[in-house]
Order: C-alpha cells, then structure tokens, then sequence
C-alpha cells in the first residue's frame, strides 16, 4: 500500500496568508497586533522555540515582545506578570514558555492569562470553555491535527480515532475538537492494558505521548490513518516522531512526518489566535 504523506506546509501557507491580510488591516487602522512571550526558563529549546516564534510573528505583521522572567522567577512573580499583560490593553495575545522554574506547575500560574489573550489554550477557564463547546482559543497542537487531517480530505465524522496521550496540551483538548467533529473517540495512555489492540482497531491514531517510535506497525490496522505529534532528539541531535515511520510505511494509508506535518500547522494556527484575539478586541 502507498502511504500518503500528510504534509503541513501548504495548509500553513494558506494560514499565514490569511493571518497576514488580517494583521495588515489591524495596522492600518492603527492596531498592530501585539503578542507577548513569557520566559521564566533559559531551556535551549524554549529559546529555539522563541525564536521561530519570533520569525513567525514577523513574517506575518505580528509585533512580538519577549519578556524573560528568568530562571529563578516565583510563581508569584510569573502570576503577577500574567495579570499585568491581561489588563494591558496593547497587549493583544500573551504564551506562556515552558519549562517552568522548578517548583512551579502550569495549573499554579496559568489561570492568570485572560481567556481572551490565551491563545496557546492553556488556561483552566480555556480549556473548560473548549469542553463546553463555547468560543475560545484551543492549543494549537490539537487544533492542528484536526485542520490537517481535514486539508487533506480524511474524514472524521462517525470515525474510530485513538488518541495516544493525556495531557491538557494535546490529549484532553483533541478530543473535546474530535468530538464537535462527530467522531467516535478512544483515548489511550500509559496505563492502557494491551495498547496495539486499542489503537489497531481505530481508523485514525493520533500519536502525542513524547516517546520516540512507539507506535509501529503492530499498533496499525491496514489502511488506518496515523498523524505524529511527537516531537523527540533522537541521539544525533535530529528531532523524531512518536512514530516509527519505517514500521508503518506501507500498511497505513497516510502518515504526518516529523518534522513537516503537524508542527508547521501548528505554528500558523498560533499566529492566527493572536491575529483573532486582536481583532476580537478592538
């Protein structure tokens, strides 16, 4: 069987697009879209991470302040910045930078960004206005894989999806979005008994635990589609899916690769929140 490639870039081209006539409007009426980037890490990855943000938001007329709380910030002191940039009317969208400073938790300080700023979809109240299907910002990471997987014409209504994964990142939020999407929606994580046998009787698996190649082709029924959300270093410095993609080349129909399938969507979807947020506030 030829398995498709279920590429991200030009679905995020046609975002950015989109996202970059919009911002353009804002600031000709005065109104730039504004986004600001909380650091309280000196993580390598965060900071590659700021930087494509960076790059992102200027590509598509998004201006981009990065406020470094450094590495020893309290959670008091990342909530009160928090608070500040909700109640600042020129800050249009605010994403808090993970890791966190040890001893803090994410369910400890991100309950300070304004739902309506919240545009990574971190927050209890975001998440919670997700679950009952009312307006708000959903993480980006969950939105990405149902607007890839509906870019490429796979479709989800009345489908089996198998949702490998758990976290308010990804998990828990993909499956309030497969749900409006009328999917039938298995969650799997690493208490399931017998996890091949779960995932292989879905016709879509959705892969989001961080751990390098562990779904194969064991985990894959024959024409299933399999969408890789796992970002992983490999031993060579190379980032890799959760996804064996050598296993199961061949027998699944179609396959995100990593990098270059969900990541770029992503990416987009991000700059387009912060876009909408603006816009919602004017």
């Amino acid at each position: 069987m030829d398995t498709t490639s279920l590429i991200g870039k030009e679905l995020a081209a046609a975002i950015n697009a989109d996202t970059k006539q919009r911002a353009a409007a804002l600031t000709e009426q005065g109104a730039a879209p504004r986004l600001a980037l909380v650091i309280p890490n000196d993580d390598p990855a965060s900071a590659w991470y700021v930087k494509s943000l960076n790059r992102a938001a200027e590509r598509n007329g998004i201006a981009c302040e990065k406020v470094d709380l450094g590495v020893d910030a309290t959670a008091e002191q990342i909530r009160a910045k928090l608070t500040e940039l909700s109640q600042d009317p020129s800050v249009d969208a605010i994403m808090l930078q993970t890791p966190l400073p040890k001893g803090v938790g994410l369910d400890d300080v991100s309950s300070a960004i304004a739902a309506e700023k919240d545009v990574d979809g971190v927050s209890p109240l975001s998440l919670g206005l997700l679950a009952a299907g009312l307006p708000g910002f959903p993480p980006a990471t969950s939105e990405a894989v149902v607007e890839l997987a509906k870019f490429h014409e796979i479709p989800l209504a009345g489908r089996h999806v198998a949702v490998v994964g758990r976290s308010n990142v990804v998990g828990k939020p993909l499956l309030q979005l497969l749900l409006a999407e009328n999917a039938t929606v298995t969650i799997a994580h690493s208490r399931t008994t017998d996890l091949p046998a779960v995932t292989s009787a879905a016709d879509v698996v959705v892969a989001a635990v961080g751990r390098a190649g562990l779904i194969t082709a064991d985990h894959v029924r024959e024409g299933a589609v399999v969408i890789d959300v796992g970002t992983n270093e490999d031993e060579n410095g190379n980032i890799t899916g959760d996804v064996n993609a050598a296993s199961v080349t061949g027998k699944a129909a179609a396959l995100s690769p990593v990098p270059g399938g969900v990541g770029p969507v992503t990416t987009a979807l991000l700059m387009r929140h912060v876009v909408q947020a603006a816009e919602n506030g004017r």
